[in-house]
């Protein structure tokens, strides 16, 4: 009986520890989209509703390039620079002419609603709407103390660590992550202070939305690349932003981190399919208690 109930406990702390290490993968690919978020939310005060529609076109740009026999990693910074151009092309038809009229943010919440559907119609035109998949070399996962990882999955975690890394260097260390944290702090100084704003809008896009593309196109090397992923994204993503402190690309991350592990622990109790809830509920949770989130936002 004891014997029995020791390896009970065995299997349960294996089983729990292969969903943390899923969770940080998830988590990891909700980051770098949340920063990107988090950045446009806290400088341009956009919550934009076709961000996780974003991602799925950056996914599916790069599932175009690798249909083509390109190498997945040159696939995926090609379906960055895609994402990129149609970010910025929804820049200057879009967001720039509503900033110009001092849209109200309930206008630009639908806007960006009517975007998210434009994307995602678009993408079941073009692609259709089943499943597809990379075209990947076959790899065996590897065992780490007893917890076999998808090999793609320590991929995923390695490459968000070290992009993570690379923004931290550009928001502390250069001309125009310091002018974009004057932005987020307060734009009416920033511009008296000589900041070209229109300049900080512009890199905040083209960061924000390599971001989202990168981690759309890492998304693809773990699971299937389908029209709505994004959009089951976009829930977690605001809940990350918002569990972190809106506006806080720091905050955006552990929360992110936070809320992928939560989703994946939860599903040895519940089925899969009630994930999106926990994320929900996480995010009611933070408003009720510390609207504010765990850390300084910038709103």
């Amino acid at each position: 009986m004891d014997l029995l109930a020791q390896l009970s406990g065995q299997l349960l702390s294996q089983q729990l520890a292969q969903l943390i290490v899923n969770g940080i993968a998830v988590g990891s690919i909700i980051a770098l989209a949340a920063v990107g978020l988090t950045l446009t939310y806290g400088i341009l005060r956009l919550a934009n509703f076709a961000h996780g529609d974003f991602l799925t076109l950056g996914a599916y740009l790069t599932l175009l390039a690798n249909g083509f026999g390109i190498n997945i990693w040159l696939a995926v910074i090609l379906g960055v620079v895609g994402t990129i151009l149609a970010v910025l092309l929804t820049e200057k038809l879009l967001w720039s002419p509503m900033r110009d009229r001092r849209a109200s943010s309930t206008t630009l919440i639908i806007i960006s609603i009517g975007l998210a559907l434009f994307l995602r119609n678009g993408i079941i035109l073009f692609w259709g709407g089943g499943n597809q998949n990379y075209d990947l070399p076959v790899a065996s996962a590897v065992n780490l103390l007893g917890i076999r990882i998808a090999y793609y999955r320590l991929i995923v975690v390695g490459l968000a660590i070290l992009v993570i890394l690379g923004l931290h260097y550009l928001l502390q260390n250069t001309k125009i992550g310091k002018a974009m944290r004057a932005v987020a702090d307060d734009i009416d100084l920033a511009r008296v202070s000589g900041i070209n704003v229109d300049q900080v809008v512009i890199w905040t896009w083209v960061i924000a939305g390599s971001l989202t593309a990168l981690g759309g196109g890492m998304y693809g090397l773990i699971t299937a690349v389908r029209p709505n992923m994004g959009w089951f994204l976009i829930l977690p993503m605001f809940a990350a932003v918002i569990l972190g402190g809106i506006g806080n690309p720091y905050g955006a991350i552990a929360g992110a981190l936070i809320i992928g592990v939560a989703q994946e622990v939860s599903t040895y109790w519940l089925p899969t399919e009630y994930k999106l809830g926990v994320a929900l509920l996480i995010m009611v949770l933070v408003l009720l208690v510390r609207p504010q989130g765990l850390f300084k936002g910038t709103i």
